[in-house]
């Protein structure tokens, strides 16, 4: 279904029992790079960071870091450390790992985020994974904005009203004017967005949610 698929980057969801980058070395048996989500509020700064040698042996030298939602389970530790905090830790900590930090163009305004992007590159991120975007228009003007950057740019599938609900009252996400919750519908972006990408020598990441994965990319990868 998807030859050129070369990376998975693997979300860390609590009420799973396997941790993001316990998956990540489970799938690095098969794929080539493989990039663990860390959640920054997760992260205690003050000392070392735990997951280190894990990594090493796995041989995972990629991290995304993500701010992280609240648990629901008060019994799970969080310490309300930064993306930026937590980026500048494992910079340190691990200088040979490639750090990626989130950057997601709906919960504030657009230089709000703009400065946002740029306090974790300061900090030591190199390249960015952007929450899923639905409009190419906006990922142009975004490029612009992050010209010389590597981005793995995001898409997912929505494809019921439930789910557009979803993502326009949780993520806070612009849907456009002709956008339909359908499988020809995200097909058909998922097809502008790879011509995006691939006209600018970019990457793009695909979130497939309850659709198919063959009924959803097949015959565009």
């Amino acid at each position: 279904v998807a030859p050129h698929v070369d990376t998975v980057n693997i979300p860390d969801v609590l009420r799973f029992d396997v941790r993001s980058w316990d998956a990540c070395a489970q799938a690095g048996t098969r794929i080539a790079h493989t990039i663990p989500h860390i959640r920054a509020m997760d992260v205690d700064v003050d000392r070392p960071f735990p997951q280190a040698a894990l990594l090493r042996e796995a041989g995972i030298d990629e991290l995304l870091v993500v701010t992280g939602d609240a648990p629901t389970d008060m019994a799970h530790p969080v310490y309300g450390s930064t993306s930026v905090q937590v980026i500048r830790k494992l910079r340190s900590e691990l200088p040979d790992v490639t750090l990626y930090a989130a950057f997601d163009p709906y919960r504030q305004g657009f230089r709000a985020e703009h400065d946002y992007v740029q306090q974790k590159l300061d900090a030591g991120a190199t390249a960015l994974f952007t929450q899923p975007f639905f409009d190419v228009r906006l990922m142009e003007i975004w490029a612009e904005q992050l010209a010389g950057i590597p981005v793995y740019w995001g898409v997912t599938s929505v494809t019921s009203a439930k789910s557009a609900r979803y993502w326009r009252s949780r993520n806070r996400a612009v849907l456009p004017a002709d956008f339909e919750p359908s499988l020809a519908w995200n097909r058909a972006f998922a097809r502008e967005a790879l011509d995006f990408v691939r006209d600018r020598d970019d990457n793009i990441y695909f979130m497939p949610i309850r659709a198919s994965i063959r009924d959803y990319l097949g015959g565009l990868l």
